[in-house]
């Protein structure tokens, strides 16, 4: 296996996208975006999206590629990531892959659990919860049958909460029970890097995009959003909140310190996700020529 796949992950706001362009720059390479929000082109400035100049200086593959109205899983990005792979490495030795969704970035690396076929109704009955209850009821209810799988997971993305439910109830057995050990093979080498920082720090740095975002426009983006508040995409950080300021619920200042709290939260989670495998190589954001210099070392690459 002469090809190899580098895979960046991280913390949310950590600096994976930096990373990411001058690592493919210094490789010659291109990098596929494993950022579960940054696929929609309808989602700009709450998602963080590299800006044109950085989209410009390496070619980038998986943003900007969907609408909010399209339906798509990890399971769909799994068979196109691969199929890009494939397609890539008939050019190119290395690709870059970087992304803070785990679950997105496990599926192209190890491939997806088989988990069971939910049973019939279990989904509506959860999503008309939700509806009309709220998310604070699933996590609740997350927390006390899955506890393992509630200090990984995003908890205020209430699809994979639902899902995770949805698990459980047609089962008896908490999602977490149906992880496997056993990793699907690729035909690939895969390097994982992953970005870690003082957790002080991480979380000024967090509170300092959330303001930038609002500096940039974010209101405007998410009321232009407004009317399609209930599609999953926009079901996440950043949008929800200030969907509730635009309701009343909130004031502006708590809507957005309630997104500062609510990423730190799932920067967190991440950091616990990643975390498990020990297999990824650590390395501080500053040290770029240093783990440039570590991926041309590494004897797989032949560089």
């Amino acid at each position: 296996m002469s090809k190899t796949l580098i895979t960046i992950v991280g913390p949310t706001a950590i600096g994976k996208t930096t990373l990411a362009i001058n690592v493919a720059k210094a490789l010659n390479t291109v990098i596929l975006s494993a950022d579960s929000r940054q696929f929609y082109r309808e989602m700009t400035i709450g998602t963080a999206k590299p800006t044109k100049e950085e989209l410009a200086a390496v070619p980038h593959f998986f943003i900007n590629s969907l609408s909010i109205h399209d339906a798509y899983s990890v399971g769909d990005f799994e068979k196109d990531a691969l199929t890009k792979l494939d397609e890539l490495f008939q050019h190119t030795d290395v690709v870059v892959m970087a992304g803070g969704s785990g679950l997105f970035v496990q599926a192209v690396c190890e491939g997806l659990d088989d988990l069971p076929k939910p049973l019939p109704g279990v989904r509506d009955r959860l999503n008309q919860l939700f509806r009309e209850e709220g998310l604070t009821v699933l996590q609740a209810e997350l927390e006390e049958k899955d506890p393992v799988y509630y200090r990984e997971v995003d908890i205020n993305n209430p699809q994979r909460i639902i899902r995770a439910l949805e698990v459980f109830e047609s089962t008896g057995k908490p999602f977490s029970y149906f992880r496997k050990e056993k990793k699907k093979q690729r035909p690939f080498n895969i390097l994982k890097v992953g970005l870690q920082m003082d957790r002080a720090l991480l979380y000024e740095r967090i509170n300092q995009r959330v303001d930038l975002m609002m500096q940039l426009g974010l209101l405007d983006e998410v009321e232009h959003l407004i009317a399609y508040r209930k599609l999953p995409p926009l079901l996440t950080v950043g949008y929800a909140e200030l969907f509730d300021y635009l309701d009343g619920t909130y004031s502006l200042e708590e809507a957005i310190e309630k997104i500062k709290q609510h990423t730190r939260q799932f920067a967190k989670r991440q950091i616990t996700w990643f975390k498990r495998d020990n297999r990824t190589h650590w390395f501080e954001p500053a040290q770029i020529e240093e783990i440039i210099a570590f991926i041309r070392k590494l004897k797989a690459l032949e560089l």
